[in-house]
């Protein structure tokens, strides 16, 4: 019988440690994260999606604290892929209305991350779950993966260079289901709606749209009205 407890105590001493650490973790991105104020980047937009027609374009994007986002391409047309105002990740990270689940570790690439899911308390919250893959050694989120209940599932791969203290990457790849996926309001494009369009082993084809940054302009204060431009 003390053999038993003695497992039991062990064992949850180590769920206890475990998600102290997964916590901190947390904790350490959103500081990164928390840095930001405000910027404006420039770059290119590489869209891959079946039912778009678009060419790679030259883009800026403007954010604002909490979670402000506009993407404007050198034609004028604003760009908002739903569900990527979480390229700054700051509507997960930023709030508190969430629980933490330790998912263990996995691998992108050679670096191994700790994976790390989040459930939103509110059931009225547009996300069902949010997964993160966070590189531990630089506190970055390299990956994450997002369930909506209107707008299907998306993800996010992140690259990092000289923006890396502020946790803003270089390069974001964002994926997603083009059966799923639903026009931002006013945007049109020769397109059909994607819905016979699959691959040979009959999962839908997924879009990908990647944005690649040259340069940012970090915490020099944006006006509102560049949100309404």
């Amino acid at each position: 019988m003390k053999k038993w407890i003695l497992i039991s105590c062990l064992l949850i001493t180590g769920f206890s440690l475990r998600a102290q650490e997964v916590n901190e973790l947390l904790k350490q991105v959103r500081a990164k994260i928390e840095k930001v104020n405000d910027y404006v980047a420039s770059g290119k937009m590489k869209t891959n999606v079946i039912f778009m027609k678009v060419p790679v374009a030259s883009i800026k994007v403007f954010f604002k604290k909490p979670n402000k986002l506009k993407i404007k391409n050198e034609s004028g047309i604003s760009l908002i892929p739903k569900g990527s105002i979480s390229i700054s990740l700051n509507n997960v990270l930023t709030e508190d209305g969430y629980s933490v689940l330790d998912a263990g570790t996995a691998k992108i690439g050679s670096t191994e991350v700790r994976v790390i899911k989040l459930l939103p308390n509110d059931d009225n919250n547009e996300v069902v779950l949010s997964t993160l893959y966070i590189d531990p050694v630089k506190q970055l989120v390299m990956k994450s993966k997002t369930t909506t209940k209107d707008n299907g599932t998306y993800e996010l791969e992140m690259s990092y260079g000289k923006y890396a203290d502020y946790a803003l990457p270089d390069k974001v790849i964002f994926s997603f289901n083009t059966k799923e996926y639903k026009l931002p309001k006013g945007v049109t494009f020769d397109y059909d709606d994607g819905s016979e369009k699959k691959q040979p082993d009959g999962k839908p084809k997924k879009g990908k749209v990647e944005l690649t940054y040259s340069s940012y302009i970090i915490n020099k204060g944006l006006e509102e009205s560049a949100f309404n431009k």
